[in-house]
């Protein structure tokens, strides 16, 4: 996540404290008990002794939240359409929506915020110099202690671990960050089998039209680079939002052997094999051709990426099973089935199973 979210939350900070609204957090009464923690990118930061809600500023670190300890989530960043919260366990699928500053989605209330009292404020995401200058800024508008967590990837072990630490649950934290440790470990043993003439060449297909898309190296490919596909979108990264924008005679340029059509927010753009295969321009690519065109699972969250938090650990498997079968090898109906229960608090019927996996796995 971009600076510019934070930036966001600041300004309405201040034009809610100039209102009169003022801060909640810090009260005349007797001092609670504290306890001082070093969050994640060295700040020191004061903390009750006893966090019984978090608020995250955006869905990097909510879904973080309700995987680890659902009941101290204050509440959700954006509404979830019906089919996305069949797949989240009551009764957190109605936690209030309290909005957040992430991506294009600026549309967190401050006051609304600050009425559910929470304990701590989480800004899961980029860690840069701007973003620590504006975590304290907040915290000092606030009067809520801000902590600041990594998202990369291949850090969510460490995440976890100081999310358990802050959290009070310290048992599950490890449990989780084990899960993602391992699933690092063994993507990276694999993908280093895969010789280099042999690795897949992918296009990660975004926005309506399906020519928007995020450059190797950058935050929200991730995935790709772990399990040792190639992205061929050579392109540079763009800023803000981060994705660029192409042009369809580069994508027939590039040629790609599979694309991934990708999902956000309730926004999946119609990108499925029946419209690319129908489109005599998009027919002209392999991928097409080959009928080699999957779509992103995305209930409740993206596995891909938007938003590129926890969800996407069980992406890993699906991803290496996807392209590399004899090499990421398992069975990936149970990996799902075992993901959900252990981070979504979910048991997955066989229905909800095949809706997930109707249109991303080659058994389709």
């Amino acid at each position: 996540m971009r600076p510019v979210w934070l930036c966001a939350f600041i300004a309405a900070l201040l034009m809610c404290a100039a209102s009169g609204a003022g801060a909640a957090g810090k009260s005349d009464g007797p001092t609670s008990p504290t306890r001082t923690i070093t969050d994640m990118v060295g700040r020191k930061v004061e903390i009750p002794a006893q966090i019984n809600k978090v608020y995250c500023t955006s869905p990097v670190g909510s879904i973080l939240v309700y995987s680890l300890a659902p009941e101290k989530l204050a509440g959700w960043n954006y509404s979830f359409t019906p089919e996305e919260r069949t797949f989240v366990a009551e009764p957190y699928r109605d936690l209030p929506i309290l909005g957040g500053w992430f991506g294009k989605g600026n549309s967190g209330n401050i006051e609304e915020i600050l009425s559910s009292h929470p304990d701590v404020i989480f800004s899961m995401g980029t860690t840069d110099t701007m973003s620590i200058t504006l975590s304290e800024r907040l915290q000092t508008q606030s009067s809520v202690p801000v902590l600041m967590m990594g998202g990369a990837l291949t850090h969510l072990d460490d995440a976890y671990l100081f999310a358990g630490k802050v959290l009070g649950t310290e048992a599950r934290a490890a449990e989780l960050a084990d899960y993602c440790t391992r699933t690092i470990a063994d993507a990276r043993r694999a993908a280093a089998s895969i010789p280099r003439d042999k690795r897949v060449r992918v296009y990660y297909a975004e926005g309506p039209k399906g020519l928007q898309t995020d450059p190797a190296g950058s935050y929200h490919t991730e995935i790709l680079d772990l399990v040792g596909a190639v992205n061929v979108a050579d392109v540079p990264g763009g800023s803000g939002y981060g994705r660029v924008t192409i042009s369809l005679e580069q994508l027939i340029a590039w040629n790609p052997e599979v694309i991934i059509t990708g999902y956000e927010y309730g926004q999946r753009p119609d990108l499925g094999l029946a419209r690319l295969t129908a489109d005599p321009a998009w027919n002209q690519l392999a991928a097409v051709k080959k009928r080699q065109v999957y779509e992103t699972p995305h209930l409740p969250f993206n596995w891909f990426d938007r938003p590129p938090s926890v969800n996407r650990i069980l992406g890993i498997r699906w991803m290496g099973n996807l392209l590399y079968p004899e090499v990421f090898r398992g069975d990936l109906r149970q990996e799902t089935r075992d993901f959900y229960a252990k981070f979504y608090h979910t048991q997955l019927t066989d229905a909800q199973l095949n809706a997930l996996l109707k249109d991303a796995t080659r058994g389709r």
